[in-house]
């Protein structure tokens, strides 16, 4: 089929691990090139694939910078103010809402009961 070894779910030989892996121990791919893949059959749809990468090349996680650092906390903080009232919400705003909860979901005005007394 392809020029890369194909193995079962779960029958990789030792010496092979996914991205996920590789991070669990402290490495990254450094730079090489997918080296095999695990396949798992699905019965609707195609098959699940992962890729695979050699354990003796990968390289160490490189070191978070103070720079990498106030980075990422910028583009954080940028995620969580809502572009329509410019609060910061508290959290990371859905990206299906486009909005905080409250602004895509205001409250409807309470309506008046019977026994509130009224101005007129």
């Amino acid at each position: 089929m392809g020029a890369l070894p194909v193995f079962r779910w779960r029958l990789a030989p030792d010496g092979y691990a996914t991205r996920r892996q590789l991070r669990a121990r402290g490495l990254r791919p450094g730079g090489q090139g997918v080296a095999a893949q695990l396949e798992r059959p699905r019965r609707r749809r195609g098959p699940l694939v992962a890729y695979l990468y050699r354990v003796d090349l990968a390289k160490p996680v490189r070191p978070m910078t103070d720079a990498k650092r106030a980075a990422l906390a910028k583009a954080n903080a940028a995620r969580r103010l809502c572009p329509q009232c410019r609060r910061d919400a508290g959290y990371v705003i859905p990206g299906s809402l486009g909005k905080c909860v409250p602004c895509a979901f205001p409250t409807p005005a309470t309506p008046l009961d019977d026994d509130t007394p009224r101005s007129t």
